[in-house]
């Protein structure tokens, strides 16, 4: 059951996170090419855990779709290294679809925000003193 919890807290934390830093970065990705700012909106994107530098790895990664290391810096949001290996980044439709095809890439998802809804359930399992 403990693992159950964690397995969930940690879900929670890592699909709420960019969506929060999201709302406090206004940062353009808009490039010639690859839609306007107003069609981007924040991805999760979970790659292959790479050997080496997994920062630098997000990096040029996103910059083969946005079109430089400045534009991908630019983009990127937030770096996932330990309970998974991906990144967010702050992307188009066409940015998604060309990024989905890349090899090392196994997902890229729309980040959402989750409301938990408390309850008995939560109170029953002690899931309200966390």
């Amino acid at each position: 059951m403990r693992f159950v919890f964690v397995f969930i807290t940690v879900f929670l934390l890592l699909s709420s996170i960019p969506s929060l830093m999201a709302d406090e970065s206004e940062k353009s990705v808009a490039e010639p090419g690859t839609g306007s700012e107003d069609d981007a909106a924040v991805h999760i994107v979970y790659v292959e855990r790479p050997e080496g530098e997994p920062e630098a790895f997000h990096i040029r990664t996103l910059a083969s779709v946005v079109g430089s290391e400045d534009a991908a810096k630019e983009a990127l949001i937030y770096h996932y290294t330990h309970a998974a290996s991906g990144f967010s980044a702050k992307l188009t439709p066409r940015q998604v679809s060309e990024l989905s095809q890349k090899p090392g890439v196994l997902q890229v998802v729309p980040s959402r925000t989750v409301e938990l809804h408390s309850g008995h359930a939560a109170t029953a399992y002690r899931l309200d003193v966390v």
